[in-house]
């Protein structure tokens, strides 16, 4: 996949959840909402502060999150549904 995001912003595959509750009863397509967890594919270079030097990112490719419900932008890249999100949006990483 040849896509960087810019500055600021990660680019996140959904991680999806499990298909059946911890009583074992299976949940229908219909019924499930999208994960807010994701993994992170890739990163841009950082926001710039007014000085024009850039900003740090803290999060980095392979890193396990939490977002959002409402967070990013989806796109379809190579037949894979991804979203397009800033780094503001990612509410924590997953250790």
């Amino acid at each position: 996949m040849a896509f960087t995001p810019l500055h600021d912003r990660v680019l996140v595959r959904r991680v999806e959840s499990d298909e059946k509750t911890k009583g074992g009863l299976i949940i229908p397509d219909s019924a499930k909402e999208k994960p807010a967890e994701g993994e992170i594919v890739a990163v841009g270079a950082g926001a710039k502060d007014d000085d024009g030097d850039r900003i740090a990112m803290d999060v980095k490719a392979g890193d396990k999150i939490l977002f959002g419900k409402w967070s990013g932008t989806e796109i379809s890249l190579d037949g894979e549904e991804l979203l397009i999100m800033k780094e503001s949006d990612i509410l924590g990483i997953i250790a």
